[in-house]
């Protein structure tokens, strides 16, 4: 089971509050604004700004 279409459409980045998208492989939500990229670990968006990943 994925991230849910609705819940994406609500999620914003912490940090910025902008846009986020899936990333290709599906495991994790990308802010190009701020370039992290925040990990899904089971099904469950980490949406820590210290938990974020720099791209």
């Amino acid at each position: 089971m994925a991230v849910s279409r609705e819940l994406l459409e609500i999620l914003v980045c912490p940090k910025c509050k902008g846009e986020i998208r899936l990333n290709d492989k599906q495991d994790g939500l990308i802010c190009d604004a701020c370039k992290l990229l925040y990990e899904i670990k089971d099904d469950i968006p980490i949406m820590l700004i210290d938990e974020a990943k720099p791209l």
